[in-house]
């Protein structure tokens, strides 16, 4: 087979020697896994191998960590397939060379076998949740940001099966309300527009353990979807805007983040709120400080809906930092406090609440219920304390009986006799006559039988 020109100038053609299998090939972002041997067109001299050293190459496609012949022409490489790839010094390691093996200006030849490839990682933790193959590369280098408006077309497979098609327009960070799952929204911050990639998701950024039974899709499956991003608007960046613009982009966010508490999409509400949170970190007015007081309020309110109570916690002290005497935070601090069992410290959050309002009946009744709270808590401690000593009492005795047990039973002896073991002479007259008296030995001057 003759060489075919893969750079356009000649630069960089390739020659398959043994075609592959299948029709796909890695893309960017893939790491790919190959053996090589590399040599000199001028005189064939070998200058590298991986096989000698019986080790793949491993490299991650398109980065630029390779030469640029290698990322152009194994990505056109299918599985199992050898080439030989001929490599013009720009596109390998140009006028300098790479001494002492490779002289300057040289032109290589690079026998490639394609062992095989791993699909890109996009997911936040690096846990392979998020594998990306791209099939069509995108234009630009823009991508959509948390917030931007997209235009999609998706395509949801499970083993083999479409369960959905959609075509879809939304806010990135807000596809839950339109039925997008958490892997395809993270992964389209990394699409260009205009491209085609093919993901596999694993249940965790999929429909988890409960998985999608309307939809055909058992619990704890891994799906991939085919998303193309046809279109994209970027939220604006907030450095780039004045004051007066970040605290409309804030209020904006908080206004949607009350819209979603209403509807009781609380995870929802939260994300907006982080988002008014964040147009609003860089300025420290009043007006600023105000909506940050009332973003955490509401914060707070939103983990309390979803038991998340020392993140509800969290927020209240955030708030209280803004105004230490805010009635909300103090009552809602307390509420989280005691539902997390700590009734003094909420004990004091509401009468703190009470002492900047003394008729707020609210509070009242939260200190009337903390009071029962410790009552009962007392009350149950001094059960179980009164039990324990009653068990060790028990036992104690128990120990006791059974030393007592070993001891010799002095009752059945001749109590206040001598027995001849312990005299040191022969008993005298006097002492036989008087069994419980015994005569000091004068030459010893002691009294070890005493």
């Amino acid at each position: 087979m003759s060489f075919v020109d893969l750079s356009g100038d000649g630069g960089v053609q390739k020659q398959i020697l043994q075609e592959g299998t299948g029709t796909e090939t890695p893309s960017n972002g893939c790491t790919v896994a190959l053996h090589y041997t590399g040599t000199l067109d001028s005189d064939g001299k070998q200058f590298d191998s991986s096989r000698d050293r019986n080790e793949p190459f491993e490299f991650k496609l398109g980065q630029g960590s390779v030469i640029k012949a290698f990322d152009m022409g194994v990505a056109t490489m299918k599985l199992g397939e050898r080439c030989i790839l001929k490599c013009a010094p720009d596109y390998a390691y140009g006028a300098s060379g790479s001494p002492p093996n490779i002289p300057p200006n040289s032109t290589l030849n690079f026998e490639l076998e394609m062992l095989g490839w791993k699909g890109e990682d996009l997911s936040p933790q690096s846990d392979q949740g998020i594998i990306r193959f791209i099939q069509k590369v995108g234009e630009g280098k823009k991508t959509p940001n948390d917030g931007a408006f997209v235009k999609i077309h998706f395509v949801g497979q499970y083993e083999g099966k479409v369960f959905e098609e959609r075509d879809l327009e939304f806010t990135l960070g807000e596809g839950e309300e339109a039925g997008v799952i958490a892997g395809v929204e993270i992964a389209l911050e990394k699409f260009k527009k205009m491209e085609t990639s093919k993901l596999i998701l694993k249940p965790q950024f999929a429909f988890g353990a409960e998985g999608k039974p309307d939809l055909g899709v058992p619990a704890n499956a891994v799906v991939e979807y085919l998303v193309t991003l046809k279109e994209f608007e970027r939220e604006p960046d907030s450095w780039k805007l004045d004051d007066a613009e970040r605290m409309e982009q804030a209020k904006l966010f908080k206004e949607k983040g009350t819209g979603y508490f209403k509807e009781n999409k609380f995870k929802l509400a939260l994300k907006m709120y982080e988002k008014s949170l964040g147009f609003l970190s860089s300025s420290d007015s009043q007006e600023s400080k105000q909506s940050k007081l009332a973003v955490y309020l509401n914060k707070a309110l939103c983990h309390q809906k979803l038991n998340e109570h020392d993140e509800a916690k969290d927020a209240c002290n955030e708030a209280l930092n803004i105004d230490k005497k805010s009635v909300k935070a103090l009552y809602r601090r307390g509420q989280s406090k005691l539902s997390l069992g700590d009734f003094e410290r909420a004990l004091d959050d509401f009468n703190a609440v009470r002492e900047i309002e003394p008729e707020n009946k609210a509070a009242l009744n939260q200190v009337t219920i903390c009071k029962q709270k410790i009552k009962d808590y007392n009350e149950q401690q001094k059960k179980v304390f009164a039990n324990m000593f009653t068990k060790f009492a028990k036992s104690d005795k128990q120990r006791e009986e059974e030393w007592q047990s070993k001891q010799p039973d002095v009752m059945k002896q001749n109590f206040g006799e001598w027995r001849d073991d312990e005299r040191e002479h022969e008993p005298t007259r006097f002492e036989q006559e008087n069994p419980d008296v015994i005569m000091l030995n004068e030459s010893l001057k002691d009294f070890r039988n005493m």
